[in-house]
């Protein structure tokens, strides 16, 4: 567990920071900004979580806990030994946020056009973290073409930006109070 008794360590005041194995990199190295970006993620959904209650709140309890492990995952290299095992996203919470996906999305009708964010306050910061959730995904296939990380964490990254679509949806009356795009809506 973590220990944290004094929260300022003057040790990045040069621009460097600390991976979990203790390797110093630059605060904007692609590995920072993927698990700076997925941290930024779950700031969002505690904005989404002022506006939740019920079954879709610990969903998202989940998926923030998961989304500590996610940057753990990338803060530690893959390596062929560890001092302490590495904590990893694994297959089973990807499994977990389709299950999640599958059963949000059975009470909705189909789509016949684009969502824009909107309708519920939680339904319009569910779109502000999907597509935080994107960026996150993009750096995190970025870093993967430079160093070899985990795969489930880009799994897991994919599956939850459609799980926050689907849980707007679900929290805008399962589509009712979805705010449709119109092609061309404002043309003269």
């Amino acid at each position: 567990m973590v220990k944290l008794t004094k929260i300022y360590t003057r040790g990045g005041d040069k621009g460097q920071t600390s991976l979990a194995d203790g390797t110093r990199l630059p605060k904007h190295d692609l590995r920072i900004e993927a698990y700076g970006t997925v941290d930024e993620a779950n700031a969002a959904l505690g904005l989404v979580r002022l506006h939740t209650t019920g079954e879709p709140d610990a969903m998202l309890g989940r998926i923030q806990n998961d989304l500590f492990d996610l940057g753990a995952d990338l803060s530690t290299p893959l390596a062929d030994s560890y001092k302490w095992e590495p904590l990893r996203i694994t297959a089973e919470q990807v499994t977990r946020l389709e299950q999640e996906i599958d059963t949000m999305n059975r009470d909705i009708p189909p789509l016949d056009s684009f969502v824009l964010p909107g309708g519920t306050p939680a339904a319009a910061y569910l779109h502000l973290a999907r597509t935080i959730t994107r960026r996150a995904e993009r750096l995190t296939t970025r870093l993967a073409e430079e160093a070899n990380i985990n795969p489930e964490t880009v799994k897991y990254l994919n599956r939850l930006s459609d799980h926050l679509f689907v849980m707007s949806r679900h929290l805008n009356d399962n589509g009712a109070k979805d705010v449709k795009w119109v092609p061309g809506a404002n043309r003269s």
